[in-house]
């Protein structure tokens, strides 16, 4: 789902932005919102600098934690992509020549968990 999800959020945060006329973190605030808005959860971005292709998203009320419980394992892999697709985007139009790679470091479905955390970071 990677790739897949990579591939979807870049092309929706072009998209989006050229439909909204916005462009560099207020791209990124706005996809978080979207996908907050559709049910995956909701996103908050803690930290985020564009130039250096670092983020990270704490993710609160997760659709799949809620769907799989406590089971001491990350499962909200399916997001990764997506805020790496939607930082490459940005940080392309932006003239960044930075790409990244993204990964869930928490998972409210682990032990002792309360929410998620994913860190976007350069290749």
């Amino acid at each position: 789902l990677y790739k897949a999800g990579y591939k979807s959020a870049h092309y929706w945060c072009e998209k989006e932005a050229a439909e909204h006329a916005i462009s560099g973190a207020d791209v990124f605030e706005h996809y978080m919102k979207r996908l907050s808005q559709r049910g995956w959860g909701f996103f908050i971005t803690e930290a985020l600098d564009l130039e250096k292709g670092t983020a990270t998203v704490r993710l609160e009320n997760s659709a799949f934690v809620y769907q799989y419980g406590k089971v001491n394992r990350k499962v909200d892999y399916m997001f990764t992509g997506w805020f790496a697709g939607a930082m490459d985007q940005i940080a392309e139009s932006l003239g960044y020549a930075v790409r990244t790679k993204a990964v869930q470091t928490q998972c409210a479905a682990e032990d002792g968990c309360d929410v998620g955390y994913f860190e976007v970071t350069p290749l």
